[in-house]
């Protein structure tokens, strides 16, 4: 992310990342199918919409998009036009997502993000006008100033516009590591007991209002096929986030993107300027990458278990991996019987489920299975490297 006014730097970076698109294609091939293609970070909606059409196009010319293609797009309401909108439609996308945060605007100045109500109204309309698939709106909980009365109302608005989906993140306060949230004061974020308030008003409203939901922040209509796909317990989680299609390795373009294949995550170079040299000379702008032993994969295929299917079938489990799941995960179990006591699983011979309270927590509980966490040696002096779960 750039804040800028300067579109040259958008025209160069636009450059560079098509020769990083061509550096991956000339050594891995272009005759896999892409079945899904997302654009987000930053703003990618800040491109004019004859760069939307070029790049859409370049992408289209270099790998084989399947033609039931998945091909999403994040957008800020406040910088968009209708010829966004029908750029994206003619350039194949079918999925949206906007960055909505909050509609109150005490709330709004506080993170800077000022867009009334009839810009989202008039977004929306433009949306459906040009027949998008599937909408989804990005609300956030323990933002500054929000309260329960205010957020109802933010509620009631979006749920009025019936998106397809909502993702309700709760805001975590890292001035350590995101260094523009030091503009934000600390004594004007809701309290602890406040945002589970908060998240309780945000369960119930949106239920009543017919969205079912997923677990991690994700509600959907009973309708939309990642509902269907977790009943059916096809669901599934890869470095993006839910998914109904498993098994697919992530190409990731642009600064810090994250690649993920079976057996390897591979990170791009952070540093914009650092990036764009790797490229001009010719170089896989990559700056870390891990690979993914037999350990890794079993502790990920546990946590994703309990965040898709809400349980873990033991048996099945240990007939895919080999290994006596009780014993394997002995240090687990000790917190999952005191997360019993709370309510929050059922701890079967043959399954451990995850309850309806459970559902809030589900962070706190595949915690419990992250060896590396559970492992870790962190310095007492040293800033935490991750956000207080809720």
């Amino acid at each position: 992310m750039v804040v800028s006014h300067d579109y040259q730097k958008a025209e160069h970076y636009l450059a560079v990342l098509k020769q990083e698109v061509q550096l991956v294609a000339s050594r891995l091939g272009t005759t896999q199918t892409v079945k899904q293609l997302h654009w987000g970070g930053g703003t990618p909606t800040y491109l004019r919409p004859e760069d939307i059409r070029q790049l859409a196009d370049f992408l289209a010319s270099i790998f084989h998009l399947d033609k039931d293609a998945e091909i999403a797009c994040e957008m800020d309401p406040r910088r968009l036009s209708q010829s966004h909108i029908e750029a994206l439609r003619a350039s194949g996308f079918n999925r949206v997502s906007l960055g909505i945060q909050d509609l109150q605007p005490e709330v709004q100045a506080a993170i800077n993000r000022v867009q009334p109500l009839s810009v989202i109204t008039d977004v929306c309309h433009w949306i459906r006008q040009a027949g998008m698939k599937s909408l989804n709106f990005d609300l956030m909980i323990g933002l500054p100033h929000q309260t329960v009365q205010t957020f109802t109302q933010t509620l009631d608005h979006c749920i009025a516009l019936q998106p397809d989906r909502f993702a309700v993140f709760n805001y975590a306060h890292v001035p350590w590591m995101k260094k523009h949230q030091k503009l934000i004061r600390e004594e004007t974020l809701p309290s602890f007991t406040e945002r589970l308030a908060l998240q309780q008003l945000t369960l119930d409203k949106l239920q009543q209002a017919g969205y079912a939901y997923i677990g991690m922040d994700h509600f959907a209509k009973t309708s939309d096929e990642l509902w269907i796909a977790q009943k059916n317990k096809t669901l599934w989680r890869n470095f993006q986030g839910y998914t109904t299609h498993k098994d697919m390795d992530i190409l990731a373009f642009g600064a810090s993107a994250i690649s993920q294949t079976e057996n390897v995550y591979a990170q791009n170079l952070k540093n914009l300027p650092e990036y764009q040299q790797a490229i001009e000379q010719g170089r896989l702008p990559i700056e870390k990458g891990l690979l993914v032993t037999k350990q890794d994969q079993l502790h990920r295929a546990a946590i994703t278990h309990i965040l898709c299917d809400l349980e873990i079938d033991k048996r099945a489990f240990e007939k895919k991996w080999n290994i006596v799941f009780d014993a394997y995960f002995h240090a687990a179990l000790i917190d999952f019987k005191e997360m019993e006591k709370d309510g929050l699983l059922l701890l079967g011979t043959d399954t451990t489920q995850v309850t309806e309270i459970g559902r809030l927590f589900l962070r706190n509980i595949a915690m419990c299975l992250d060896f590396y966490l559970k492992n870790s040696v962190d310095s007492v002096s040293s800033p935490p490297r991750y956000s207080k779960t809720v």
